[in-house]
């Protein structure tokens, strides 16, 4: 009997500390007024105002000629083949000079 008592009550003191904790971490926070009042800008220091935007950013124009993308597809193709291929070797003879050897695709330098 006292065990089913003392399961009992440990099983409210359980439900009633989840309860706070569901309530709290749903509870809505309400807005306050500042306790202290907020410093004002003196009239002879300017803010920073911010670059992110700014109006007088020159763009960049690439000089390099554009590619086709005929011809990257054709590099990423000859890359894909040559990665399986040596995929393919190192599973029909797995050893650690082809796992750690370099790749001979000229993508990847």
């Amino acid at each position: 009997m006292e065990m089913i008592l003392m399961s009992g009550c440990v099983t409210l003191f359980t439900l009633a500390v989840a309860c706070l904790a569901f309530g709290a971490a749903t509870r809505q926070e309400r807005e306050q007024p500042p306790a202290t009042p907020q410093p004002k800008v003196q009239p002879s220091v300017r803010p920073a105002t911010p670059r992110f935007f700014a109006p007088n950013v020159s763009v960049r124009v690439s000089t390099r000629p554009q590619v086709p993308i005929e011809a990257l597809l054709l590099q990423i193709e000859n890359h894909v083949r040559l990665e399986q291929a040596a995929a393919e070797s190192f599973l029909e003879y797995p050893t650690t000079a082809l796992l750690h050897s370099k790749t001979a695709s000229p993508l990847i330098q």
